[in-house]
């Protein structure tokens, strides 16, 4: 099942844009290096790294130790956002790629401390932002996955959300989650 989860989050980097400090990292040093960038060092350090080619082909760079599997920025997006992800966030990005409903009563955390683009903030799946909108770009923060009636309590703002602050992105989805912006 561990493979399967890899599989489908690397999935994300189609519909989820990502690009990072190695945009086209060719090497194992450099697609490490740009995976790690979205963790803080005590936790990038011991997860398992794992990288998509051209083909699509998922292949794990480093198997981890801690339950976080990172991956690196997608060059076919506008922006820098390595991403890490806990278990249960593997398992929320697993049903978001296969538009599947996330697993009940399981809160996922992930990390993006190099920043991330987003198409929109209401439509999990767009692949670009709508005719005459901006990408949403958000500085470093952490998600919570499957957040609850905890989301209820942060500003579920549409079209452009302020991301110096909490919100939640994907308000009234499935996929909603909160994005906390930290430095």
């Amino acid at each position: 099942m561990r493979y399967t989860l890899r599989t489908a989050l690397a999935g994300a980097f189609l519909v989820m844009p990502a690009a990072a400090p190695a945009q086209n990292a060719t090497n194992d040093e450099d697609i490490i290096k740009s995976a790690e960038a979205a963790a803080p060092a005590a936790v990038a350090q011991n997860a398992t790294i794992i990288a998509m080619d051209e083909q699509m082909n998922v292949r794990t760079v480093r198997e981890g130790t801690n339950g976080f599997t990172c991956m690196p920025d997608n060059p076919h997006s506008p922006g820098t956002d390595p991403m890490c992800l806990d278990k249960a966030g593997m398992e929320w990005a697993q049903a978001w790629i296969s538009k599947q409903n996330p697993p009940e009563g399981r809160v996922g955390f992930g990390y993006m401390l190099a920043g991330g683009s987003d198409a929109s903030n209401t439509d999990p799946h767009a692949t670009e932002p709508a005719s005459g909108a901006d990408w949403v770009d958000t500085g470093p923060h952490i998600m919570i996955f499957n957040p609850g009636e905890l989301a209820k309590d942060y500003p579920q703002q549409a079209d452009k959300p302020d991301t110096k602050a909490p919100y939640v992105m994907w308000a009234g989805t499935p996929y909603e989650h909160l994005m906390i912006p930290v430095e």
